[in-house]
């Protein structure tokens, strides 16, 4: 396990667990322990993440970043066809959550990153991983909030799925760039009115929740986005 201090005083540890390759920037006393599922981009904005999330809130935190690495099947919970490309959508997200719960977590506890007692545990994902954290939360109640930025809502038969059950999580984060929606694609450009109609459901539904509409298309700004929502959450906390 390689360790060195990164900015605002966290510790930044790269360590594997399970067959995953895991970033984690530990903080002492931490109040939350964040959750992120991550590609190669993610990692190479993750520091700028972890100092945005600091300017943000007054609480400590600990972050963890899971690799994944079939994004397309990791991420989805039940099979879909290309959107874009040539391939198709899985349904590994039971998968991941149970790494999640069942091999990630009691790692974490048994490293001493993680104790139940004084932390609260958030999700959140930018893309596909944003869309992997909003489904959680319907399946979990170990998350006490979901940051979903720029989530796949758009994703097929997602709208009805929401529609048809009720998320078990106290608070859940949604954003999307205001540009997203102007798309060709004729299943991607369906997201602003699918994260519309989501929000709808939240508040019908008496989740704490709010729609964030950031400057922009899908492919920009991804660590600030999923950092204001992290920011968000935590903040909830009292």
């Amino acid at each position: 396990m390689k360790e060195y201090k990164c900015k605002d005083m966290n510790i930044k540890t790269f360590s594997q667990i399970d067959d995953r390759n895991c970033t984690i920037y530990q903080s002492e006393q931490a109040e939350c322990l964040l959750f992120q599922p991550v590609d190669e981009h993610d990692l190479e904005v993750l520091d700028n993440e972890v100092t945005m999330i600091h300017s943000l809130t007054d609480k400590s935190f600990t972050l963890v970043a899971f690799g994944i690495k079939d994004w397309q099947n990791e991420l989805t919970p039940w099979p879909a066809p290309p959107v874009f490309g040539k391939i198709p959508f899985g349904d590994g997200a039971v998968t991941t959550l149970s790494f999640v719960l069942e091999k990630l977590i009691p790692q974490l506890a048994q490293k001493g990153f993680y104790s139940k007692d004084t932390m609260r545990c958030l999700l959140g994902g930018y893309s596909l991983a944003g869309f992997f954290a909003l489904w959680a939360g319907y399946q979990t109640k170990v998350f006490e909030g979901i940051a979903a930025a720029s989530p796949s809502v758009w994703y097929p038969q997602w709208i009805d799925y929401a529609d048809n059950h009720k998320p078990i999580v106290a608070d859940i984060y949604l954003s999307l760039g205001d540009k997203e929606e102007k798309t060709k694609n004729p299943v991607m450009k369906q997201v602003g009115n699918c994260i519309r109609r989501q929000q709808e459901l939240l508040v019908s539904q008496r989740i704490n929740t709010v729609l964030e509409w950031n400057p922009g298309n899908h492919f920009q700004h991804s660590d600030e986005r999923i950092a204001k929502g992290f920011a968000w959450l935590i903040n909830q906390i009292h």
